[in-house]
Protein backbone atom coordinates (compact mmCIF):
# COMPACT_ATOMS: atom_id res chain seq x y z
CA UNK A 1 0.00 0.00 0.00
CA UNK A 2 1.48 3.27 -0.93
CA UNK A 3 0.13 6.50 0.90
CA UNK A 4 0.12 10.07 -0.39
CA UNK A 5 -1.42 12.60 1.60
CA UNK A 6 -5.00 11.65 2.26
CA UNK A 7 -5.27 8.64 -1.15
CA UNK A 8 -4.37 5.36 -0.71
CA UNK A 9 -3.10 3.43 -3.64
CA UNK A 10 -2.86 -0.54 -2.96
CA UNK A 11 -1.30 -2.96 -5.56
CA UNK A 12 -4.10 -3.09 -7.32
CA UNK A 13 -3.85 -4.72 -10.70
CA UNK A 14 -6.23 -4.81 -14.08
CA UNK A 15 -8.67 -7.62 -13.10
CA UNK A 16 -8.29 -7.90 -8.85
CA UNK A 17 -11.37 -7.02 -6.55
CA UNK A 18 -10.71 -3.03 -6.43
CA UNK A 19 -9.36 -2.39 -9.12
CA UNK A 20 -11.36 0.20 -10.21
CA UNK A 21 -12.01 2.47 -7.23
CA UNK A 22 -8.04 2.25 -6.72
CA UNK A 23 -7.71 3.51 -10.33
CA UNK A 24 -9.94 6.40 -10.33
CA UNK A 25 -8.22 7.71 -7.27
CA UNK A 26 -4.66 7.27 -9.27
CA UNK A 27 -6.36 8.92 -12.32
CA UNK A 28 -7.41 11.75 -10.38
CA UNK A 29 -4.47 12.06 -7.99
CA UNK A 30 -2.42 12.24 -11.85
CA UNK A 31 -4.32 14.55 -13.45
CA UNK A 32 -4.23 17.25 -10.14
CA UNK A 33 -0.39 16.61 -10.44
CA UNK A 34 -0.10 16.77 -14.60
CA UNK A 35 -2.46 20.33 -14.41
CA UNK A 36 -0.39 21.58 -11.19
CA UNK A 37 2.72 21.50 -13.14
CA UNK A 38 1.12 22.85 -16.42
CA UNK A 39 -0.08 25.82 -13.96
CA UNK A 40 3.32 26.41 -12.34
CA UNK A 41 5.15 26.37 -15.20
CA UNK A 42 2.90 29.19 -16.51
CA UNK A 43 3.21 30.75 -13.03
CA UNK A 44 7.09 30.84 -13.51
CA UNK A 45 7.37 32.49 -17.30
CA UNK A 46 5.18 35.26 -16.06
CA UNK A 47 7.49 35.74 -12.73
CA UNK A 48 10.53 35.62 -14.80
CA UNK A 49 9.80 37.40 -18.07
CA UNK A 50 6.91 39.71 -16.92
CA UNK A 51 4.60 38.67 -19.23
CA UNK A 52 3.01 35.51 -20.71
CA UNK A 53 4.60 36.05 -23.97
CA UNK A 54 7.66 33.59 -22.93
CA UNK A 55 8.58 29.85 -23.83
CA UNK A 56 7.55 28.81 -20.26
CA UNK A 57 3.77 29.14 -21.42
CA UNK A 58 4.01 27.39 -24.45
CA UNK A 59 5.73 24.15 -22.35
CA UNK A 60 2.99 24.64 -20.13
CA UNK A 61 0.08 24.79 -22.53
CA UNK A 62 1.60 21.35 -24.23
CA UNK A 63 2.10 20.44 -20.41
CA UNK A 64 -1.86 20.47 -20.66
CA UNK A 65 -2.46 18.06 -23.45
CA UNK A 66 -1.16 14.96 -21.10
CA UNK A 67 -3.20 16.42 -18.42
CA UNK A 68 -6.59 16.87 -20.39
CA UNK A 69 -5.81 12.79 -21.70
CA UNK A 70 -5.50 12.14 -17.87
CA UNK A 71 -8.38 13.97 -17.12
CA UNK A 72 -10.41 12.14 -19.28
CA UNK A 73 -9.04 8.88 -18.18
CA UNK A 74 -9.97 9.66 -14.79
CA UNK A 75 -13.70 10.74 -16.00
CA UNK A 76 -13.80 7.32 -17.41
CA UNK A 77 -13.29 4.72 -14.57
CA UNK A 78 -15.55 7.72 -12.10
CA UNK A 79 -18.71 6.39 -14.09
CA UNK A 80 -18.45 2.97 -12.90
CA UNK A 81 -18.50 1.17 -9.76
CA UNK A 82 -17.24 -2.34 -9.42
CA UNK A 83 -18.59 -4.90 -7.64
CA UNK A 84 -19.74 -4.63 -3.91
CA UNK A 85 -18.04 -5.61 -0.93
CA UNK A 86 -20.70 -8.09 -0.31
CA UNK A 87 -21.07 -9.46 -3.50
CA UNK A 88 -17.64 -9.86 -4.25
CA UNK A 89 -17.80 -11.76 -0.48
CA UNK A 90 -20.27 -14.40 -1.65
CA UNK A 91 -17.97 -14.70 -5.25
CA UNK A 92 -15.00 -15.43 -3.63
CA UNK A 93 -16.46 -18.17 -1.53
CA UNK A 94 -17.17 -20.02 -4.53
CA UNK A 95 -14.13 -19.06 -6.57
CA UNK A 96 -11.56 -22.29 -5.64
CA UNK A 97 -10.38 -24.29 -8.55
CA UNK A 98 -11.63 -21.16 -10.94
CA UNK A 99 -10.12 -18.15 -11.95
CA UNK A 100 -11.99 -15.08 -12.08
CA UNK A 101 -11.51 -11.26 -12.74
CA UNK A 102 -13.09 -8.06 -10.81
CA UNK A 103 -14.62 -5.43 -12.49
CA UNK A 104 -14.11 -5.31 -15.99
CA UNK A 105 -15.51 -2.92 -18.28
CA UNK A 106 -15.86 -3.82 -22.38
CA UNK A 107 -16.16 -0.57 -24.47
CA UNK A 108 -17.60 -0.96 -28.21
CA UNK A 109 -18.94 1.45 -30.32
CA UNK A 110 -22.41 0.96 -29.35
CA UNK A 111 -22.58 0.59 -25.95
CA UNK A 112 -20.05 -0.02 -22.98
CA UNK A 113 -20.91 -3.30 -20.70
CA UNK A 114 -19.98 -3.18 -16.82
CA UNK A 115 -19.32 -6.82 -15.67
CA UNK A 116 -18.66 -7.00 -12.08
CA UNK A 117 -17.03 -10.66 -12.24
CA UNK A 118 -16.19 -12.96 -14.59
CA UNK A 119 -15.15 -16.60 -14.26
CA UNK A 120 -13.28 -18.86 -16.82
CA UNK A 121 -11.99 -22.19 -16.98
CA UNK A 122 -11.45 -23.60 -20.26
CA UNK A 123 -13.05 -22.14 -22.91
CA UNK A 124 -16.31 -21.44 -20.38
CA UNK A 125 -16.85 -18.13 -19.63
CA UNK A 126 -18.97 -16.97 -17.18
CA UNK A 127 -20.33 -13.51 -15.46
CA UNK A 128 -22.16 -11.53 -13.21
CA UNK A 129 -23.31 -7.90 -13.67
CA UNK A 130 -25.18 -5.67 -11.22
CA UNK A 131 -26.22 -3.64 -14.36
CA UNK A 132 -30.28 -4.48 -14.79
CA UNK A 133 -30.12 -3.00 -17.87
CA UNK A 134 -27.43 -5.07 -19.08
CA UNK A 135 -27.70 -6.01 -22.90
CA UNK A 136 -26.25 -9.51 -22.65
CA UNK A 137 -27.52 -10.77 -26.60
CA UNK A 138 -25.36 -7.76 -27.48
CA UNK A 139 -22.41 -8.71 -24.97
CA UNK A 140 -22.15 -12.02 -26.11
CA UNK A 141 -21.49 -11.12 -29.93
CA UNK A 142 -19.40 -8.39 -28.75
CA UNK A 143 -16.97 -10.74 -26.45
CA UNK A 144 -17.47 -13.53 -29.07
CA UNK A 145 -16.27 -11.93 -31.91
CA UNK A 146 -12.94 -10.03 -29.99
CA UNK A 147 -12.06 -13.93 -28.60
CA UNK A 148 -12.54 -15.28 -32.15
CA UNK A 149 -9.59 -12.84 -33.55
CA UNK A 150 -7.15 -13.65 -30.56
CA UNK A 151 -7.90 -17.49 -31.87
CA UNK A 152 -10.11 -18.27 -29.01
CA UNK A 153 -13.46 -20.07 -31.28
CA UNK A 154 -16.09 -21.96 -29.64
CA UNK A 155 -15.97 -20.13 -26.37
CA UNK A 156 -19.34 -20.63 -24.25
CA UNK A 157 -20.30 -16.98 -22.74
CA UNK A 158 -23.39 -16.19 -20.11
CA UNK A 159 -24.00 -13.21 -18.25
CA UNK A 160 -26.50 -13.44 -15.02
CA UNK A 161 -28.09 -10.85 -13.48
CA UNK A 162 -29.32 -13.22 -10.09
CA UNK A 163 -25.97 -13.68 -7.81
CA UNK A 164 -27.45 -17.36 -6.41
CA UNK A 165 -27.77 -18.38 -10.06
CA UNK A 166 -24.16 -17.09 -10.78
CA UNK A 167 -22.67 -19.08 -7.29
CA UNK A 168 -24.52 -21.90 -8.61
CA UNK A 169 -22.83 -22.07 -11.92
CA UNK A 170 -19.01 -21.30 -10.39
CA UNK A 171 -19.60 -24.43 -8.74
CA UNK A 172 -20.43 -26.50 -11.65
CA UNK A 173 -17.61 -24.72 -13.21
CA UNK A 174 -15.37 -26.70 -11.01
CA UNK A 175 -15.48 -29.65 -12.57
CA UNK A 176 -14.66 -28.48 -16.11
CA UNK A 177 -11.19 -29.61 -17.53
CA UNK A 178 -8.84 -26.73 -16.07
CA UNK A 179 -7.51 -26.48 -19.48
CA UNK A 180 -4.75 -23.47 -17.75
CA UNK A 181 -3.15 -22.61 -20.86
CA UNK A 182 -6.33 -22.00 -22.72
CA UNK A 183 -8.03 -19.89 -19.54
CA UNK A 184 -4.70 -17.75 -19.12
CA UNK A 185 -5.15 -16.78 -22.65
CA UNK A 186 -8.91 -15.98 -22.87
CA UNK A 187 -7.89 -14.00 -19.37
CA UNK A 188 -5.15 -12.40 -21.02
CA UNK A 189 -7.60 -10.85 -23.92
CA UNK A 190 -10.47 -9.94 -21.46
CA UNK A 191 -7.76 -7.45 -19.87
CA UNK A 192 -6.34 -6.32 -22.80
CA UNK A 193 -9.77 -5.41 -24.23
CA UNK A 194 -11.17 -4.10 -21.40
CA UNK A 195 -10.98 -0.58 -19.43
Amino acid sequence: MIKIGRFFFYDEYKGTRGYLKTQSRYELVRTFVYFAISASLFVAGIIATGNRMNLLTIVAVLGCLPACKSAIDAFMFLRYKGCTAENADRIDAHMEGVQGLYDRIFTSYEINYQVAHMAIRGNTLCGFTQDAAFQEQKFYTHITDLLKKDGFKDTSVKIFNDLDKYTARLEQMKALPAEEKLTAGIMNTLNSVSL
